[in-house]
């Protein structure tokens, strides 16, 4: 297969890592998770105590630390200043602080040019995050919405590892997920929008594999034109 870029976008519960991560798998080519350099981002931040509000300081965390991002079978491996942070970044502290980072304009203009940095230097890319077919990879091959009912999403995260951020009442992940949703689609860079040509994939009624296959035909039919 030719050098191609997938992106996957989509709400916070709607699978899109888990989705990326094995279409990529099947198709031979590197998952990027974007979701974990913000969230690397946002560990750095907190280890550091800056004000996580102060656009300047959390551009300075970036410019001053070294972050890696190391292609796994599955996953990404995600190093800060030398040291594994892969699972560090995954708690829910970090969770709920890394919507700071993803609202800050210039961290995601300084991430998007790491991101496309990251997609040169290999043979193709499933990437995943909330902007990725609108901002990050305008001219993908390949671009999908994936989108799920808010109790289909909550069940979801509820259901994921504690150090996942899952676990707790469905009640309050529900409302978290809300209120996540309104800020993604409300923020002034990189809106959490559809791009004008992706296709929109409701993952409510499917399981894990039938979104898989049905993506892996989308991109057959596309290398087919």
């Amino acid at each position: 297969m030719a050098k191609i870029i997938i992106t996957i976008d989509g709400p916070a519960g709607s699978g899109k890592s888990t989705i990326a991560s094995l279409v990529a798998q099947r198709l031979g080519v590197t998952f990027l998770d974007t979701g974990a350099m913000y969230r690397a981002v946002t560990l750095a931040a907190m280890q550091q105590d800056v004000n996580l509000a102060d656009e300047e300081q959390l551009s300075n965390v970036l410019n001053q630390n070294a972050f890696e991002f190391v292609p796994q079978k599955d996953t990404i491996q995600v190093h800060l200043n030398d040291v594994d942070v892969t699972d560090s970044i995954r708690t829910p502290d970090v969770t709920a602080n890394s919507k700071f980072i993803a609202a800050s304009p210039k961290i995601r203009e300084k991430l998007v040019k790491m991101q496309r940095d990251f997609a040169s230097t290999r043979n193709g890319i499933v990437t995943e995050g909330r902007d990725q077919g609108t901002v990050a990879f305008p001219d993908a091959d390949v671009k999908i919405f994936l989108t799920a009912s808010l109790e289909e999403r909550s069940r979801r995260r509820q259901n994921q590892p504690q150090n996942q951020g899952g676990g707790g009442q469905i009640e309050q992940i529900k409302e978290t997920i809300n209120h996540r949703d309104a800020c993604d689609k409300n923020r002034s860079t990189g809106p959490l929008i559809p791009a004008e040509d992706a296709i929109t994939l409701d993952t409510t009624n499917m399981n894990i594999e039938q979104v898989v296959e049905t993506i892996l035909q989308i991109v057959e039919e596309k290398n087919q034109c």
